[in-house]
C-alpha cells in the first residue's frame, strides 16, 4: 500500500483525533497530509510546497495536536499566518480536530481585534496560538505571549507573508523561539528569501512537494455575486426568486449564522431548515429527508454537516459566506452536478474577499463568472410568472361559487372586477410583494423611521429645564451632526453612529476601523468619517445596517470598553472648551474608573510593529 493510500488510523493519530475526523467526514488523508504527518510526528522539521486547497492545514495541525500535553496550559504550538481571515480559519480547523480533547484551547490573535480581549484569552492558557506576525510580535514584546513551552512553530503560506512585507517580523519571531522547538514551513512557491529563511532556521528538513489537484466538476456553472455585507440578505432573496431550481444548499461558516439565516428565510416565506454539526443525528437526517421528499426547498448548512450529502434535487449551491480554503469550496459545490447532472454554484463575495475569489480560481483551475444581482423588476416579473402558473392550475377547477362571490363583492363595494382583482392580489402577496422597494425608497423609509423616533424622543424631552446661570456660562449641548458622503462612493447613503469609547480610553482611529471592519465584515472603504471625542466617538457607516450586526457590535470591546454603538440621531455632547466634546453630565456613567487610575489602553506601550489590520 502506498503512503497516500494509508488511513488516518494507520498514520498513528490518537483516538480523540480519529473520532473528530470521522465526524467531519474525512475518509482518507490527502497527499500532503500523508507525506507530512509521519515526519512531523517524528519531531522532524519539514518544508511543504503545496497550493491552498490541498489539505495542508490538516497536514500540520493533526500531527502537532497529537503531541500536545493537555496538562500544560501554555502555548505549545504557534502558527504564523499572513491574514486575519486565514488565522481564524486555521484556528477553527484546530478547534474542529481537537473537539474531543478535553480542556483544549486555541486562540487566534490579529490586528484590529481588541487587545484587552486577547490579553484575557491569553491568561486562560491556550495550547495553540494562530496569529499574524505583527500582533504575535506585539504580545511577545509585552511579555503576554511566552514561548517557554513551545514545541512547534508553523509558517503557513510563507510566500504570502513575504509579499505582505512580513519577512523581517518572521525572522524576529524565529530568533526568539526555543532552540529545541520543531519548525514547519508551508508555501505555494519558494522565492529566494523564503529559501534563505528555511536554510537559516530549519534543521535537516524533510522536503515535500505536492501538485494541486483540480477537482471541480465540469458540469457545474460557477458564478459569483459581488455585494456588500449589509446587502447580502436582500441579494440572496432576489437570487432565490429568479433562479429556477428545486433544491438549494446555502453554505455559511458558523452554526449561529446557519440558524439566523434559516429563521430570516422562513420569515420571508421560504421552506428552509438549518443543518449544522451541533444538531443531533436524528434532526439532521430528518432535514435531509425533507429536502429529498420536497417538503423543504432550502438547507442552510455548515461545511461539517454537509459532507457526503448527495440529494438528487439539489440544483444550486450558494456560498453565502465565502470559504477561506479552496478545498472547502470544492467540497461545497460538489453537492450539485453529481452523477452527470448539471448544477449551478453561486458565490457571494464582498470587496475585501475578491482576493480569496482569485485564489480559489487559481487553485481549482476554473473560471468563476460574474453575475449581477437581479433587479426589482426582474424579481417582480418572476413572481408574477409563478403566480400565473399557480392560478392556471386553479382555473381547471370548479369556480362557480367564487364567480358569484366576486359579483357580490363588486356590488357590495361598488367597484369593478379589475379593481377587486388588484386588491385581492395585493392581499395575497403581502408577505412576498410583486413590487420590491428600490434602494432609494428603502433609504427614505429608514430616514422616516428615524425621524419618527426622533419626534417621539423630543416629545418625551419637552419638559422645561431649570436654568443654571448662577454657575457661570456652561456651553449648551450640541448635536453630533449628520454623516458626510464618501468621496470615492458618493452614491452610498451614510448614517452617523456613536460609540462609547473615546480619547480618554486611549483609543485611536485604527482601533475603530479595525474592530468594525473585522467584526462587521465591512470593507474599510465604506467606513466614513471618524471623530474622536473625550468619552465617545462618532463613525459614519452605510445606512440600513442590519440589526444583528449592530447588536453584535454593541458587545465588541475596544480598549477594554464595549462599543455600545447606536445611531447618533438627536444625541448631544457638551463642548468642554478644549476642543474635546464630552457627554452631557446626566448621561455620563459614574464609577467607570477609580480616581487616579490610568484609562484603559492609555498606558505607555512599546512601539507597535507592523500588522495587517
Amino acid at each position: 500500500m502506498s503512503s497516500n493510500e494509508r488511513t488516518f488510523r494507520e498514520l498513528g493519530l490518537s483516538e480523540y483525533l480519529l473520532r473528530s475526523l470521522d465526524e467531519l467526514g474525512y475518509e482518507k488523508p490527502t497527499p500532503i497530509q500523508s507525506a507530512s504527518i509521519d515526519p512531523l510526528m517524528a519531531g522532524k522539521d519539514i518544508i511543504g510546497q503545496a497550493q491552498t486547497g490541498t489539505g495542508k492545514t490538516g497536514a500540520f495541525a493533526l500531527p502537532l495536536l497529537n503531541k500536545i500535553d493537555m496538562k500544560i496550559n501554555a502555548p505549545q504550538i504557534l502558527v504564523l499566518a499572513p491574514t486575519r481571515e486565514l488565522a481564524v480559519q486555521v484556528a477553527e480547523a484546530f478547534g474542529s480536530y481537537a473537539k474531543h480533547m478535553k480542556g483544549f484551547h486555541v486562540l487566534p490573535i490579529y490586528g484590529g481585534q481588541s487587545m484587552q480581549q486577547q490579553l484575557n484569552a491569553l491568561k486562560r492558557g491556550p495550547q495553540v496560538i494562530v496569529g499574524t506576525p505583527g500582533r504575535v510580535m506585539d504580545h511577545m514584546r509585552r511579555g503576554t505571549l511566552k514561548l517557554d513551552s513551545l514545541k512547534a512553530l508553523v509558517l503557513d503560506e510563507a510566500d504570502e507573508m513575504l509579499k505582505m512585507g512580513f519577512i523581517d517580523d518572521i525572522e524576529w519571531v524565529l530568533e526568539h523561539k526555543p532552540a529545541n522547538s520543531q519548525l514547519a514551513l508551508f508555501s505555494a512557491t519558494m522565492p529566494e528569501q523564503i529559501k534563505r529563511v528555511a536554510n537559516k532556521h530549519l534543521s535537516n528538513p524533510v522536503n515535500i512537494s505536492i501538485a494541486a489537484s483540480h477537482t471541480t466538476v465540469e458540469s457545474i456553472d460557477q458564478r459569483f455575486v459581488q455585494v456588500s455585507q449589509h446587502n447580502k440578505l436582500e441579494a440572496l432573496v432576489r437570487v432565490l426568486e429568479v433562479e429556477n431550481t428545486e433544491g438549494i444548499i446555502i453554505f455559511v461558516r458558523t452554526r449561529n449564522s446557519c440558524v439566523e439565516l434559516a429563521e430570516k428565510l422562513e420569515a420571508r416565506g421560504y421552506a428552509s431548515s438549518p443543518l449544522h454539526g451541533d444538531m443531533n443525528q436524528q434532526a439532521r437526517e430528518r432535514a435531509v429527508d425533507q429536502l429529498k421528499r420536497g417538503k423543504l426547498d432550502i438547507l442552510i448548512a455548515t461545511d461539517v454537516a454537509a459532507r457526503g450529502l448527495d440529494v438528487e434535487r439539489i440544483g444550486h449551491v450558494v456560498n453565502y459566506d465565502i470559504p477561506y480554503d479552496s478545498e472547502a469550496y470544492v467540497h461545497r459545490i460538489g453537492r450539485t452536478g453529481r452523477a452527470g447532472r448539471t448544477g449551478m454554484a453561486i458565490l457571494f463575495v464582498t470587496n475585501r474577499e475578491m482576493r480569496m475569489l482569485r485564489t480559489i480560481e487559481r487553485a481549482t483551475n476554473s473560471r468563476i463568472s460574474p453575475m449581477k444581482i437581479p433587479s426589482p423588476e426582474t424579481v417582480a416579473e418572476r413572481r408574477l410568472s409563478r403566480l400565473g402558473e399557480q392560478i392556471q392550475e386553479t382555473l381547471n377547477g370548479d369556480l362557480e361559487f367564487m364567480k358569484n362571490a366576486v359579483a357580490e363583492l363588486c356590488q357590495q363595494l361598488e367597484v369593478d372586477t379589475d379593481l377587486l382583482a388588484a386588491a385581492l392580489l395585493q392581499q395575497v402577496q403581502q408577505e412576498r410583494p410583486l413590487q420590491l422597494p428600490t434602494i432609494t425608497e428603502r433609504q427614505r423609509d429608514s430616514r422616516d423611521e428615524r425621524s419618527e423616533r426622533g419626534d417621539r424622543n423630543s416629545d418625551r424631552g419637552d419638559r422645561p429645564r431649570r436654568e443654571r446661570s448662577d454657575r457661570g456660562s456652561r456651553p449648551a449641548p450640541t448635536s453630533f451632526g449628520s454623516a458626510d458622503a464618501l468621496k470615492d462612493n458618493p452614491d452610498v447613503k451614510m448614517n452617523r453612529y456613536v460609540i462609547d469609547v473615546g480619547r480618554e480610553n486611549g483609543v485611536g482611529v485604527g482601533n475603530i476601523v479595525g474592530a468594525i471592519a473585522n467584526e462587521a465584515n465591512i470593507d474599510s472603504r465604506f467606513i466614513g468619517q471618524i471623530q474622536l471625542f473625550d468619552q465617545v466617538t462618532t463613525v459614519d457607516l452605510p445606512d440600513g445596517m442590519p440589526k444583528d450586526i449592530l447588536s453584535h457590535l454593541k458587545k465588541v470591546r475596544v480598549c477594554g470598553r464595549p462599543l455600545n454603538i447606536r445611531e447618533a440621531g438627536d444625541e448631544v455632547f457638551v463642548d468642554s472648551g478644549r476642543g474635546a466634546p464630552r457627554k452631557p453630565r446626566s448621561d455620563r456613567p459614574r464609577g467607570d474608573r477609580p480616581r487616579g487610575d490610568r484609562p484603559a489602553g492609555a498606558e505607555r506601550r512599546p512601539r507597535k510593529p507592523r500588522d495587517n489590520g
